[in-house]
């Protein structure tokens, strides 16, 4: 296959999959015209890496992950270590999410919104607090 048919049946860009193969997590083949040869394990692990990345592993995770899937006499526990430290990354997301809701709500309401130039949202913006 060539990267535009991979591409396609991934759903990533073409400037990703090269990206993907500069960095080492694929390896295409070359034809004789030095263009781009991938074979179905290459299209499997694009597609992996598309599902990691779409739940937003980072690249050394997808990259250990990646390693991990490959290692028939992997350990489910390593597996499992890198999503619980993602999902912990992503439950500090969300607090930070909801704190920052929270606040835009505040001054939103509080922000007439009329002609006048008094803006309590512009206000809260520039408060240095306790420095």
């Amino acid at each position: 296959m060539n990267i535009g048919e991979v591409s396609k049946r991934t759903g990533l860009r073409p400037k990703t999959i090269r990206y993907y193969e500069d960095i080492g997590l694929v390896k295409p083949l070359r034809d004789l015209n030095d263009y781009r040869v991938f074979r179905e394990t290459d299209l499997h692990k694009l597609i992996f890496l598309s599902r990691a990345r779409g739940l937003g592993f980072a690249i050394g995770d997808c990259r250990a992950l990646l390693a991990l899937y490959e290692d028939e006499s992997r350990s489910s526990a390593e597996v499992k270590e890198i999503t619980n430290r993602h999902l912990e990354e992503i439950e500090a997301k969300i607090i930070d999410l909801r704190a920052m809701h929270e606040t835009l709500t505040h001054l939103a309401e509080e922000c007439a919104g009329d002609h006048r130039p008094d803006c309590p949202i512009l206000n809260g913006l520039s408060y240095m607090g306790d420095s």
